[in-house]
């Protein structure tokens, strides 16, 4: 018993170079942070003092990248802003930390959970 191949329908038989979407790209700060995106992508950045189901505006783009064109502000990009769907906020996995000093007796347990704003990239404008 072998493995049996019908004529025709090799699974590696696609071409090789696919034709990549003209995605618009941004690149954005919040909290401190820069983020690239693009239209539909989701994204955790830090805690923003607005509820769920809110839309957001980012105001400070560096850099707008459509394609072959690209646009770099001197800091930031006049006119352009991103638009998000805030979609929740959360806090992140809880990480632990532990000192401890040998032979004095000295152990600190403290825990601590980010939180974080997942928003969905609506609007890039320019």
């Amino acid at each position: 018993m072998g493995l049996q191949v019908r004529p025709g329908a090799a699974p590696d038989s696609e071409p090789v170079m696919k034709e990549l979407k003209q995605v618009m790209n941004a690149i954005i700060v919040t909290g401190g942070k820069q983020y690239k995106v693009a239209e539909g992508d989701i994204v955790f950045i830090e805690k923003l003092p607005v509820e769920a189901g809110d839309t957001v505006k980012f105001d400070q783009v560096l850099a707008i990248i459509d394609g072959e064109n690209a646009t770099f502000g001197t800091p930031v990009v006049e006119g352009a802003s991103v638009e998000a769907k805030i979609v929740k906020n959360g806090k992140g996995k809880k990480i632990r930390i532990f000192k401890y000093n040998a032979k004095k007796g000295y152990r600190k347990r403290q825990g601590h959970r980010q939180p974080y704003t997942k928003v969905e990239i609506a609007k890039i404008s320019v």
